[in-house]
């Protein structure tokens, strides 16, 4: 935290990488060294490629001075590869309304669904910045966040290549995969290759799942 009124991250430097924020609950004001700036948050995704270099600010702003501000996100950083460190850097809003949501049901009819920031599984998910490592298909990358009511079951789809996924399971009692129980704030790696069948516990569950070539690695086709 910085200051005394409003918490975040002023100013500060990226270059040659990625980032992804997801903003669950609450808001973040966002300005930089472009002139761009707004605020954004309740479900929107921020991704910026910051390439040769650009200089943001991330605060927090208090709106509720008579009760608690809830927040939670997620910012993940994605490398570039030597070829795409010094491209220019660009910014691009997924607002949450714009996002594609596969919904499913299992045979007892309980539901789950994946929210897609990038990737597909039916359909396919917003188009990442144009020198992102995740414009390129052959990367794979995927960023879902997933939600199973109470009891539900869902199978992930496979994905080729040399692929690594994680998942993590940070809301929630229990999940099985593989007939292994996973208690909540546990990470699983994923073998993409084959499929995952998640059975959930007696709370809804949320989980996140990456996905992606890994940076160096050939293309398997």
């Amino acid at each position: 935290y910085h200051g005394q009124k409003v918490p975040g991250f002023p100013a500060h430097p990226h270059r040659g990488f990625e980032t992804v924020t997801i903003v669950r609950k609450g808001l973040v004001d966002h300005s930089d060294s472009m002139g761009a700036s707004g605020r954004f948050g309740n479900g929107d995704v921020q991704w910026m490629t910051a390439g040769k270099g650009v200089q943001h600010s991330e605060m927090f702003p208090l709106l509720n001075k008579t009760d608690k501000n809830p927040f939670e996100l997620f910012q993940i950083w994605i490398n570039l590869p030597k070829a795409s460190k010094f491209v220019e850097p660009h910014f691009k809003m997924l607002w949450s309304e714009d996002l594609v949501i596969n919904k499913f049901k299992d045979n007892n009819g309980k539901k789950s669904e994946i929210s897609i920031v990038t990737g597909k599984i039916t359909k396919d998910g917003p188009t990442p910045p144009p020198d992102s490592w995740a414009a390129d298909i052959k990367n794979n990358v995927a960023i879902w966040n997933i939600k199973m009511e109470a009891n539900a079951e869902i199978t992930l789809p496979t994905a080729n290549g040399n692929i690594n996924r994680n998942l993590y399971f940070f809301k929630g009692d229990k999940i099985s995969i593989e007939e292994q129980n996973i208690e909540v704030y546990k990470g699983i790696e994923l073998n993409a290759g084959v499929p995952t069948i998640i059975k959930n516990g007696n709370q809804p569950a949320h989980l996140l799942l990456l996905q992606g070539k890994p940076i160096g690695e050939p293309v398997v086709k």
